[in-house]
């Protein structure tokens, strides 16, 4: 397929939102998977296509938390292991099963995230005790919030961002930034699952990538000079629409 030219700035400016957006609080994928689809690529291409365009966003972002001394790389390298593995599983899995019935319970454990964000108005604004030992919580957490993400995805950081929360006791801006390193993660893997299968277009794909790169690093800053008071109205906001957007494509 042939990606018309006037497409190009529209698909850069796509990137560019989406790499702000989901560097601050998830969601981005919201943004541009309906312009890829719209741009009449088949779903199974846009969904590889997309995987390659994030994949830039959620790099950068990392990068730019990992420069800023906000996470270190060696601290979440069983996180990178467990995500990893289980983000390779789900995109082997989503081949050969239909992922239709999460889509049921989905947007209902995305709702119960902004809801318990909601009513804990301190969560994330300081670290807390931790939970669970790094080893056991990145076991759990990384293998199943990678199949999740290769298998289906929408979410898929809002999920992380609570989970580092409450399990690792990081305050809202570190588990933002380790939330990247798992999502890059994930995404990497997912992306070699799809150019196996030969499902991306790497014009749309490097474009879009081009403006998640300015995107995710523009959302990091914002991110790091404003903090969990920042973050958290974005983060819930999000977390609503992602789930409003599943039950919307559920029921309709």
């Amino acid at each position: 397929m042939t990606i018309s030219y006037w497409l190009l700035p529209l698909l850069f400016a796509t990137g560019l939102v989406a790499g702000l957006v989901d560097a601050i609080a998830g969601g981005g994928g919201l943004i541009t998977l309906p312009v890829l689809l719209w741009t009449g690529i088949p779903p199974q291409y846009a969904l590889g296509t997309n995987k390659l365009q994030s994949t830039f966003g959620s790099g950068s972002a990392m990068a730019h938390f990992a420069g800023a001394g906000t996470i270190t790389l060696k601290e979440s390298l069983e996180g990178i292991a467990f995500t990893a593995i289980g983000a390779a599983a789900g995109a082997l899995t989503v081949q050969r099963l239909d992922p239709g019935f999460l889509r049921g319970i989905i947007p209902f454990l995305l709702l119960a995230i902004a809801i318990y964000t909601l009513l804990t108005p301190r969560l994330g604004l300081e670290d807390i005790h931790p939970r669970l030992a790094k080893f056991p919580f990145y076991l759990c957490g990384g293998l199943a919030i990678g199949f999740y993400d290769g298998f289906f995805g929408p979410g898929t950081g809002s999920f992380w961002v609570i989970a580092l929360m409450l399990g690792l006791g990081y305050n809202m801006t570190t588990a933002t930034g380790y939330t990247k390193v798992m999502n890059f993660t994930s995404n990497i893997v997912s992306l070699a699952m799809f150019i196996l299968g030969g499902h991306v277009y790497y014009t749309a794909g490097l474009v879009m990538g081009v403006g998640q790169l300015i995107g995710a690093q523009v959302g990091a800053g914002l991110v790091l000079s404003r903090g969990a008071r920042f973050v958290r109205p974005i983060f819930i906001t999000m977390s609503l629409a992602i789930t409003a957007k599943l039950l919307f494509d559920y029921y309709r």
